[in-house]
């Protein structure tokens, strides 16, 4: 994966805690503990952002399309 460097500005605590990751070895140094945070951020909010999606479906509405397609389905199906 390509990699680009960026400046960033972070809160002073939030970079002692990151240190303190990699002082400990759970993190090389400090930009792969940030990014690792910041991908599991957006990870985050794509799963968030789905469940919104999901939550605008009609249960009853996507049970009748998925009953619809299977009745479709079944009228083509050979005779055992």
């Amino acid at each position: 994966m390509a990699a680009s460097k960026i400046a960033i500005t972070i809160d002073k605590n939030i970079l002692k805690r990151v240190d303190t990751l990699v002082k400990s070895k759970v993190y090389p140094n400090r930009s792969k503990a940030i990014q690792d945070a910041v991908a599991e951020k957006m990870k985050q909010l794509e799963k968030n952002r789905l469940a919104l999606e999901c939550e605008k479906l009609n249960p009853a509405f996507e049970q009748s399309l998925a009953e619809e397609g299977f009745l479709v389905d079944s009228e083509e199906w050979p005779e055992y």
